[in-house]
């Protein structure tokens, strides 16, 4: 059928104009969101979906490939130049998939993995049992310092040395504060080992200039184009040129066929609008806006795991508020406030619960909110998150949806 989407299928229309008017009336406040630009969700909509490219460029099994090779060539070549590493794989339909592509390229099943515990900010795919990679391999994890809540290079060394693993990973979904990665570089020449860092929720800021980049001192960078970067849902892999054969086949034929060549297209405009100054002050709000939001939280009584943040993302102990994070975040999407619940770093309460809540500005800040309106923020989440009076919260949704007047 032709026409427009109203005409063709007006239940998804409407249900896509829902999910429109939601995001503009609350506020988003997910660490792995943020909003797509309008360039890239065009190429995202493009004729681009329809072809089947499987394989490389100059080297597809499907016929009529020479315009999508010349757009994953000029991806490659953008990413190149963004972030300056020998070897670029723009193909990984996931990030999830650019995780799992490392592990098929260093490591076998069984292989032993030093990483960033879940339950102090590291991620289910580096070696959770709930995840394939916690059954292949033999994870060992890293604790961030009880004291500091930062990760104890020292303590990373001694286990490094005594259990010599095949892959060390730096890099996590709810860890605030930067990473020394020159540290991460001395330990894995050290213990003789791959260094693997997770720049999901880092590479981003790191493109605007925000953040150091990974990329000198690492063999191999997994990325997701869609955390802070405005990109489109996806992964990417950068990586030292020894490394580029053994990655490459990892990720095809290994773990999957042909690419989605829109999504490739939709990385490409994403890593040219990167390298602008309009990007570069939009990473630096959101870094800005994180910052004031966790000196916000803090000036109300309530701890910021780590002291701060160094990036978008946050970690709020709600606990003394009487609340745990699941319920705080209840209570705040009641209000038009979305966030995570989180645990903390020894957290004494269930995982289903935690005593915490999570934040991430990057959404909120491609949707325009700027580092000023962080007091006024912290001000209603307070109040959603200690009433469970729904006039109350109805008012303070009303307040949220005028944020955008407020900027």
């Amino acid at each position: 059928m032709t026409g427009p989407l109203d005409a063709v299928d007006p239940q998804i229309s409407a249900l896509i104009a829902r999910e429109s008017r939601r995001r503009e009336q609350t506020l988003q406040l997910l660490a792995a969101e943020t909003i797509a630009s309008p360039a890239v969700r065009a190429a995202v909509g493009s004729p681009l979906a329809d072809k089947y490219a499987e394989g490389y460029p100059g080297h597809r099994y499907h016929g009529g490939s020479e315009v999508v090779d010349e757009v994953e060539r000029l991806a490659v070549q953008r990413a190149h130049a963004l972030f300056g590493a020998d070897y670029v794989n723009v193909q990984p339909l996931s990030w999830a998939l650019a995780n799992f592509a490392v592990y098929a390229a260093f490591a076998q099943p069984g292989d032993q993995v030093l990483s960033l515990s879940l339950r102090h900010g590291g991620h289910q795919s580096h070696g959770s049992r709930a995840n394939w990679s916690g059954r292949w391999f033999s994870v060992v994890n890293y604790e961030v310092r009880r004291d500091t809540e930062r990760i104890d290079y020292d303590r990373v060394r001694d286990l490094a040395l005594i259990h010599r693993p095949r892959i060390l990973v730096a890099g996590g979904t709810a860890y605030a504060r930067s990473w020394d990665f020159a540290a991460m570089r001395t330990i894995a020449d050290e213990a003789g080992c791959v260094l693997w860092v997770d720049g999901a929720h880092l590479i981003g800021l790191a493109a605007g200039g925000v953040l150091e980049s990974p990329v000198p001192y690492a063999d191999v960078v997994s990325v997701a184009t869609n955390k802070v970067m405005r990109g489109p849902r996806g992964g990417l892999l950068l990586a030292r040129a020894e490394h580029a054969e053994s990655l490459a086949r990892a990720v095809y034929p290994f773990l999957q066929g042909a690419p989605a060549m829109h999504s490739i297209a939709a990385k490409a405009v994403a890593f040219a609008e990167s390298t602008t100054e309009e990007y570069r002050q939009y990473t630096r709000n959101v870094a800005d806006t994180a910052t004031a939001l966790a000196a916000g939280f803090a000036d109300a009584g309530l701890h910021v795991v780590g002291g701060g943040t160094d990036t978008h993302i946050g970690i709020v102990d709600v606990s003394p508020l009487g609340v745990t994070g699941r319920e705080a975040a209840r209570r705040l999407a009641s209000a038009g406030i979305v966030v995570d619940k989180a645990i903390t770093p020894f957290d004494p309460a269930p995982v289903s619960e935690g005593s915490a809540i999570r934040f991430g500005t990057a959404a909120a800040t491609a949707g325009g909110v700027l580092p000023a309106s962080a007091p006024h923020i912290v001000d209603l989440m307070v109040q959603a998150m200690t009433t469970t009076d729904e006039r109350r919260h109805a008012g303070i949704a009303e307040s949220v949806a005028r944020l955008g007047e407020v900027e």
